[in-house]
């Protein structure tokens, strides 16, 4: 039995804090014209690390956006996070007043990998370089995957739902798939994303354990997927917050519905088994197309997880086409991710934006620094492709071995 259609999960606003774009009109500039930021790391610390090219935001200031007194509480993945939610927020034009039972109906979900490690690092260098005097109050929060969660809710003043989403990269997804069922189920607004902020030493230093991580030092070569010369991914920091909205409360205050939250599908192969995850991303597209009620040939666009590591590349070839049929194929593909970095669990909410303005704008953007395609797929490089877009489905997978996908409706839920 399908919700009444002023339960139906729309989005309808967009936050962004990326390394191409710190608002939501300079990240598309750049997404839809392929542009690649990738760069050396500049970050301190980090000169001797063997980790070389990433996405770092360059073009944010926090304290233009943010109150000291949060600031001083905060990692900077959570900076993100509050300043995207701040975007997403104006965006829709939303405020408390114009929502029945707020603050009580608006909550927050967000998903993070890799929490506050920037902040922690800090206060555990002040504990034993001068000792435990120096260590802030707030290095017991602010390390936490669920700060920015918290942080945004008492920021804001939403007591509605609360909750932190950990499935690795596939969180993004999963978080969205969280707050539009919680929309479904009587929840008016839920402001939904992830943002990370891998790109400090302590950071880096765990994350060198991934096999999958590129080495390259040429930012032009460091991320290609779907190539012959895919030699793992660039990591990148920033991320994305939606507002998802019932499309009811939405109309009600005139509310410009940008796309629905039609679908979604999640399975778990196991970590580094690229080879599973044929199966596994199958079954999460399948199963979000049924809850779609989405038929494989609707689909317009597809948004790839483009992980950059041949075998994982070719179990997401695979995959498209075993869920897809013979429209696995043909329909465009595009990984705008290669021209940022892959932010961990923020990539596929970012992707999530990207994919709304695609299809409010009626172009695929291109897959930055890819072009000789060595698997079966039509994917989109060079320039954007102008085409008509109703229905995106975006693909993530975790290292830790989480798949998860979304389908996407444009405009107004039907």
């Amino acid at each position: 039995m399908s919700e009444p259609q002023d339960r139906h999960a729309t989005i309808t606003g967009i936050g962004v804090v990326a390394p191409n774009g710190t608002t939501t009109g300079t990240f598309w500039k750049a997404t839809q014209e392929g542009l690649s930021v990738l760069d050396r790391v500049t970050r301190e610390g980090c000169e001797h690390l063997p980790l070389k090219v990433a996405g770092e935001v360059r073009a944010f200031e926090p304290a233009a956006t943010i109150e000291e007194r949060f600031l001083v509480q905060t990692d900077r993945f959570t900076h993100y996070a509050m300043a995207a939610a701040d975007f997403a927020l104006d965006d829709a034009r939303l405020a408390l007043a114009d929502i029945p039972d707020a603050p009580y109906s608006i909550g927050v979900v967000t998903a993070a990998g890799s929490g506050g490690g920037e902040f922690g690092q800090r206060e555990l260098q002040q504990l034993w370089g001068k000792g435990s005097r120096f260590v802030g109050p707030y290095q017991s929060i602010a390390w936490f995957y669920a700060a920015s969660t918290g942080q945004v809710s008492i920021r804001r003043g939403f007591k509605g739902p609360c909750s932190v989403v950990a499935s690795d990269e596939a969180g993004g997804l999963d978080a969205l798939a969280h707050a539009a069922r919680a929309v479904r189920r009587g929840t008016d607004v839920i402001v939904a994303g992830s943002t990370e902020a891998p790109l400090a030493p302590y950071s880096m230093v765990c994350q060198l354990g991934y096999e999958e991580l590129s080495r390259e030092t040429d930012p032009s070569r460091a991320y290609r997927p779907f190539t012959d010369g895919a030699c793992g991914f660039v990591p990148a920091e920033g991320g994305g917050m939606l507002v998802v909205e019932a499309a009811g409360a939405a109309r009600a205050r005139g509310a410009d519905i940008k796309a629905v939250v039609a679908g979604h599908g999640a399975t778990f192969t196991g970590a580094s088994r690229w080879d599973r995850t044929r199966e596994g991303l199958a079954q999460a597209v399948r199963q979000a197309l049924a809850e779609a009620r989405c038929a494989p040939e609707e689909v317009d666009v597809v948004f790839a997880d483009a992980l950059g590591v041949p075998e994982a590349d070719r179990a997401e070839a695979l995959a498209i086409a075993d869920a897809l049929g013979e429209h696995g194929t043909r329909v465009p593909v595009t990984a705008p991710k290669t021209g940022i970095g892959r932010g961990y669990g923020a990539a596929p909410v970012l992707d999530t934006a990207a994919a709304v303005l695609a299809m409010e704008h009626g172009l695929i953007p291109p897959t930055p620094n890819v072009f000789d395609v060595c698997h079966d797929l039509d994917l989109v490089t060079g320039s954007a492709r102008a085409a008509e877009l109703r229905t995106a489905l975006i693909l993530s997978r975790g290292l830790m071995g989480s798949n998860s996908a979304l389908v996407l409706r444009r405009g107004t839920a039907q």
